[in-house]
């Protein structure tokens, strides 16, 4: 036999093989050539990925400082056109991490949706507390530098639009905050927009809750002993409520993800919000924690600021509600339970498939939910005779569901 007839013979034979080879076991090898495949994928893509690592930028939309008292900073986001909207929308961030969140990267930026949508945009940048800034109290934020933002924002409306209230978007601990502001000063806010804010304290949805709870944890004890709430124990305490996400799940979804570049500089970014913690002054953390967490003050009509009772009854503008399913730090019903406590008639909730971080940075948040939640403040947005005469198109009690898998 010939080297040539043989080689064809091998070939037939193989070929001869493989037909006769069942078909579960053929697709479970193209699943072990597809998978060794993308792994060589990954391998290769190591360097870009180092790159990434060093390359990837948060926060990029350019602003400026227009006001500014200690570690708190107003900043106005600039523009390319003109505004559409005579009213602009201030952006009222959490003590917890940084404000960056909202304007992570272009393709997940909160704030570049709302410039898309014609608003001049502002937000507030709290800053890191110091240990001297211990004794900065709920009342000092809110009736102090937000409290002053409004009013410097109100100042700078053209003369033809005159001396009009914003409006007041606050996230998560923000909108906590943006709730005590509206309640105390109603007159200053034309809309209030809460995403994923915890108001009705007394749900008992989330882990957080639950360790707040006085009988699991003395915050006197804890903040007469560090001063302030310590970055590493806000930091751990996040962690520790899905660990398996924190520490594997996320890390598995990165290494599948190596060979795509968007979702690597995604990861980075991500990761560099995460671990960018700071503190919360203390006596904020300490009043936070026993009034608002162990008290449930607020809904209740307890919560004073100084000298005055934040009565959620006083909130008669619009208010849309915004919420994530998945929301492992502040449930839903957390958030909706301001309803019941509002004297405003036009009340809309949306929710999302997603989770706290997810409900701002998600691509599916940003594909559907967003659209949906600055239009809503466009349609708010029409000049009125009156601060908080609900716009034509209004929907009261209105519930719109967005799925998703982030």
């Amino acid at each position: 036999m010939t080297a040539t007839g043989g080689t064809a013979t091998t070939a037939r034979s193989g070929l001869s093989q493989l037909r006769d080879t069942p078909s579960g076991a053929l697709h479970g090898l193209k699943a072990v050539l597809t998978e060794q495949q993308r792994f060589w994928r990954r391998t290769l893509s190591l360097p870009r990925v180092l790159e990434l690592a060093y390359k990837t930028r948060v926060g990029t939309t350019p602003a400026d400082v227009v006001l500014s008292k200690g570690t708190h900073r107003l900043l106005r986001y600039r523009r390319q056109t003109p505004a559409v909207h005579p009213v602009p929308v201030l952006f009222c961030y959490a003590l917890i991490n940084r404000a960056y969140i909202l304007d992570l990267q272009p393709d997940k930026s909160v704030v570049q949706r709302y410039l898309e949508q014609g608003f001049d945009v502002y937000l507030i940048d709290w800053g890191v507390p110091s240990d001297a800034d211990h004794t900065l109290t709920l009342e000092d934020y809110v009736c102090g530098f937000l409290k002053d933002a409004v009013a410097f924002i109100s100042r700078q409306q053209r003369p033809r639009d005159g001396d009009q209230a914003p409006h007041l978007l606050g996230y998560c601990m923000g909108g906590t905050m943006a709730t005590l502001f509206t309640a105390l000063y109603p007159e200053r806010v034309r809309t209030l927009t809460l995403l994923a804010a915890p108001i009705d304290f007394g749900v008992r949805d989330s882990l957080l809750n639950l360790w707040a709870d006085r009988m699991c944890f003395d915050v006197d004890a804890f903040i007469d002993t560090y001063g302030n709430c310590p970055a590493w124990f806000l930091q751990s305490c996040f962690l520790s409520m899905n660990p398996i996400q924190s520490f594997l799940g996320k890390n598995i979804a990165f290494y599948e993800q190596m060979d795509d570049p968007r979702s690597v500089s995604h990861y980075f970014a991500m990761e560099r919000w995460l671990n960018d913690n700071i503190p919360i002054a203390g006596e904020t953390f300490r009043e936070f924690v026993k009034a608002l967490y162990q008290g449930n003050a607020l809904v209740r009509g307890e919560l004073r600021l100084g000298a005055q009772r934040a009565d959620l009854g006083r909130i008669t503008c619009p208010v849309l509600l915004l919420t994530a399913k998945n929301d492992n730090l502040v449930a839903p019903r957390s958030t909706e339970g301001i309803r019941r406590h509002i004297g405003s008639q036009d009340v809309r909730s949306m929710s999302v498939d997603a989770g706290h971080v997810g409900l701002v940075v998600g691509n599916k948040a940003h594909a559907a939910f967003w659209p949906q939640a600055t239009r809503w403040l466009a349609d708010h947005s029409l000049v009125m005779t009156a601060p908080h005469v609900p716009a034509a198109r209004t929907a009261v009690g209105m519930d719109l569901s967005l799925t998703g898998s982030e």
